[in-house]
């Protein structure tokens, strides 16, 4: 079992500059790269769920943004802060318009024409290069140096964006709240007339840092971080000791609003809610490493299987055994229903696998659905059985392997992400927010 990290909280937060060697380390790794697959940073679950997931919330305000701008003969402004290596534009490149049908070709809601400027704001240098190399081609968008720990990071007389925007719990990066106040009331009052917010957290109650969890806040309030999840279970355990260390916030949507009112208050314009959403909940980077739970599962491990080609997935494995921690009553409860609603899933596609008959070319007999399952695992299931009596016949392409287990994946993805409720209970806690004047 690997070893459980912990900083000791009486000893002050890393500096700022402390903080980046871990990203430095991690980018200089080689696995920070655009690898696809079972690992690195740009996973499977990384690109067909938590991206994908992340567009499907933000494409509503984005529409919106566009048409707004449209309206005014204008092209939109986005600052990107914490950009990394241009990660927060790949994102929004990805959003599409619609969910296009089966005649169309896809369409991008943020093509060429309707953007006007990106900014990308970063701290490390070596991410920075890293976005100049892959994006220094396209005239539009700008990386700069700047740490939005000491406020927005703009120029006198620059204008002001349209969307501040945040990813992969870059916010979190906030370890005192006073900073993160300071630079939402920044925003509102660099905002002319009308501006979205995207923030990106760690969440608070996420099941992979359940050693963590505490009813007091203030107790615990930042998460001694390692990006040890890059490295397989054997390095990663070699190079313990020279893994660097970053000091990140931990959040639930309550602490998230206190800030934000505090800020609207200081700005004289108000910070309004829009949404909050939940991503992956089970299947977070630290899901795989036990460092900050023992009992968690290597589900993202799991789960990028699915997703990967000609690659033939035990289902048992992904079937999650949650075990709760006394005094969060709350929290188990959600806990419970959202995996038994997994498992439920996995083991009926189970049991769809072992009942297709390949002289009848179906299912025999049906899976039988109850009506007190949650809506949406109902329809999943619904899903499943069509996809497996749609492709079970087929004698090429390996269809449990290529189009059963893929989409099985996604069943998963769209089970949780309609079931999640934006409290704080997944690594990644995104909070979505508006800046009218108008």
């Amino acid at each position: 079992m690997a070893t459980t990290v912990h900083r000791d909280q009486s000893n002050p937060p890393p500096d700022a500059d402390e903080q980046m060697g871990a990203y430095s380390e991690a980018a200089t790794s080689g696995l920070y790269d655009k690898l696809t697959g079972l690992s690195g940073k740009y996973d499977n679950v990384r690109r067909y769920w938590e991206d994908e997931l992340t567009r499907r919330w933000i494409r509503p305000h984005l529409s919106e943004l566009i048409e707004r701008k449209s309206a005014e003969m204008r092209r939109l402004r986005i600052m990107d802060l914490g950009c990394g290596s241009g990660d927060g534009y790949e994102l929004l490149r990805g959003v599409r318009r619609t969910d296009a049908g089966l005649t169309r070709r896809e369409t991008w809601l943020l093509g060429d024409g309707a953007m006007e400027h990106y900014k990308g704001v970063e701290l490390n240098e070596d991410l920075l290069t890293q976005a100049r190399f892959i994006h220094g081609g396209n005239p539009k968008l700008e990386f700069v140096q700047g740490n939005f720990c000491e406020g927005l990071p703009v120029e006198e007389g620059e204008r002001p964006y349209d969307l501040y925007l945040t990813s992969y719990g870059t916010f979190s990066h906030h370890n005192d709240d006073e900073t993160l106040i300071q630079l939402l009331a920044d925003i509102a009052k660099h905002t002319e007339d009308h501006c979205i917010i995207v923030g990106d957290w760690l969440g608070r109650y996420s099941y992979e840092w359940q050693e963590l969890w505490v009813a007091d806040h203030s107790e615990l309030r930042n998460m001694d971080y390692v990006i040890s999840y890059i490295y397989d279970e054997k390095e990663r355990e070699a190079r313990r000791d020279e893994l660097a260390h970053i000091y990140l916030r931990l959040m639930t949507p309550e602490e998230v609003m206190a800030c934000a009112a505090e800020a609207s208050k200081r700005a004289g314009a108000d910070i309004k809610l829009r949404a909050f959403h939940d991503r992956s909940i089970f299947t977070g980077r630290h899901s795989d490493t036990c460092e900050y739970n023992p009992h968690a599962q290597p589900m993202r491990t799991l789960v990028n299987r699915l997703h990967e080609i000609n690659y033939r997935t035990d289902l048992t494995d992904l079937k999650i055994d949650y075990v709760p921690k006394p005094g969060f009553d709350f929290i188990n409860s959600f806990f419970n229903e959202i995996s038994m609603a997994w498992n439920t899933l996995v083991e009926t596609t189970e049991e769809m696998l072992a009942n297709f008959d390949q002289d009848e070319a179906r299912i025999i007999p049906e899976p039988h659905i109850p009506d007190s399952y949650p809506p949406a695992l109902k329809e999943m299931l619904g899903r499943m059985a069509a996809v497996v009596n749609g492709v079970g016949w087929l004698d090429v392409g390996l269809p449990r392997e290529n189009i059963i287990e893929p989409q099985l994946g996604y069943e998963l993805r769209n089970l949780v992400s309609r079931m999640q409720r934006g409290i704080g209970c997944s690594h990644g806690l995104v909070g979505i927010f508006e800046v009218d004047k108008t």
